[in-house]
């Protein structure tokens, strides 16, 4: 499960893709919901030491899911997904720098698009907000690539505690007699509720990140 996936992959008539993530949240077992926490939890706070990893994963899995789609149409989904994801992987190892600064640039735009999802801003123009983050933290990866790598793994750690975590309330819930389906509720009838405890997760995960980095002199990009 590559949580920047989870994002991206929006069925074509919404806008933000609630409704593909409570999905991920109501088919998860307990099992796979710790999974989820456990990885999560590293790719939150140790993203920093295994960030080149991470990028290869993620590049790989986006080169899987573009070759299946180019696949589709040229007649072999299967072959089309494994060139896909040898190609994007071995591509992001030289151009390392870019591929983590383009991971930060989507990251930002995600939190940005989120916001402007909290705040009931119009949802057609979403598209506005998500350019801002993914200009800002273009940017932002290239005057200070650390923050970048902070920034992406961060999110994509939040992502997985998050979905998790709201995976095994939803089980818990559903497991009691008086189940009111509440969860469900938060997910996807306020609106703030997601971007909200997503991107507090991810300021937490980069302050701790931080510090980390600070203290480890070996670390290098």
């Amino acid at each position: 499960m590559n949580p920047f996936l989870i994002l991206a992959e929006a069925e074509s008539n919404q806008v933000m893709p609630i409704d593909m993530l409570w999905e991920q949240i109501n088919r998860l077992s307990w099992l796979e919901a710790l999974i989820a926490v456990s990885f999560g939890a590293v790719y939150l706070i140790y993203g920093w030491r295994i960030f080149k990893v991470l990028a290869v994963v993620c590049f790989g899995m986006l080169g899987l899911f573009a070759g299946m789609k180019v696949g589709e149409k040229v007649g072999s989904m299967l072959w089309g997904g494994i060139i896909g994801l040898v190609l994007l992987s071995i591509l992001s190892v030289p151009l390392m720098h870019w591929a983590v600064s383009a991971l930060g640039a989507v990251a930002g735009g995600i939190i940005t698009s989120s916001l402007w999802y909290a705040v009931g801003l119009p949802s057609e123009y979403i598209w506005a907000g998500a350019i801002i983050g993914i200009i800002a933290g273009g940017m932002i990866s290239f005057i200070v690539f650390r923050i970048s790598v902070m920034l992406f793994t961060s999110l994509g750690g939040s992502i997985l505690i998050i979905t998790g975590l709201l995976a095994l309330a939803n089980i818990y819930e559903h497991s009691q007699t008086d189940s009111k389906d509440f969860v469900h509720s938060l997910v996807n009838e306020y609106n703030w509720f997601m971007p909200a405890i997503l991107i507090f997760a991810t300021f937490v995960g980069m302050v701790v990140q931080n510090k980390l980095v600070k203290g480890a002199s070996d670390w290098k990009l």
